[in-house]
């Protein structure tokens, strides 16, 4: 490939990136029964209070979005969960959370019998030097899913998903067998995240 083409088709792939980037709870998520749900950053001169899950918050909890359990984990920049693969749940539902750093949660639609099967969306969770990411982000069950720490950073998720740990509710997909695309003929793949934010 010459390199003009090629410096073509890397703009073709970040104007793509850039369509499907949501960095706010402002975006409609174009998955049905996707959570955007906006964390308020309480700042004064001591330093900063977010408020991260709440029982007074139906759309990320109450009967069918129970509580179960939390968990940290810290991931090194330009490393994915899963590399290759999609993460799924048959049962469980995660509410993810951004402390540090930066991640990218990739979600497809692969619910047969979803109306926006499919589709894909990437969900920016950017924590500030002072608070975490202003944003949580649901992952349904049957919703692929990963991860990828974007920042020049370690990236630190917290995750307050609706089960206990079952190793048999989770599953792995392989990229190529799930055949989602970032745009027609570009099939996604983590290295597109890493091209794109230089990591």
């Amino acid at each position: 490939m010459t390199t003009l083409k090629r410096m073509a088709a890397l703009a073709d792939e970040r104007a793509a990136i850039e369509q499907l980037l949501i960095r706010d709870a402002a975006a409609a998520a174009p998955i049905a029964g996707v959570t955007l749900r906006p964390l308020q950053i309480n700042r004064d001169p001591r330093g900063t209070l977010t408020e991260l899950l709440r029982s007074d918050w139906p759309v990320v909890f109450g009967a069918e979005m129970p509580f179960a359990q939390a968990y940290a984990s810290v991931t090194q920049p330009g490393v994915a969960r899963d590399d290759g693969r999609w993460h799924v749940h048959r049962l469980q539902t995660d509410r993810f959370v951004c402390l540090a750093g930066r991640i990218v949660v990739p979600i497809a639609d692969g619910r047969p019998d979803s109306p926006t099967r499919g589709r894909l969306l990437l969900v920016e969770l950017g924590a500030g030097d002072d608070a975490p990411a202003p944003l949580m982000v649901t992952v349904l069950p049957g919703a692929l899913h990963g991860l990828i720490a974007t920042s020049a950073t370690p990236a630190m998720l917290l995750n307050f998903p609706t089960r206990l740990y079952d190793a048999s509710d989770e599953g792995r997909i392989a990229f190529d067998e799930a055949a989602i695309e970032v745009a027609p003929g570009l099939s996604f793949s983590y290295d597109l995240l890493r091209a794109y934010y230089g990591v």
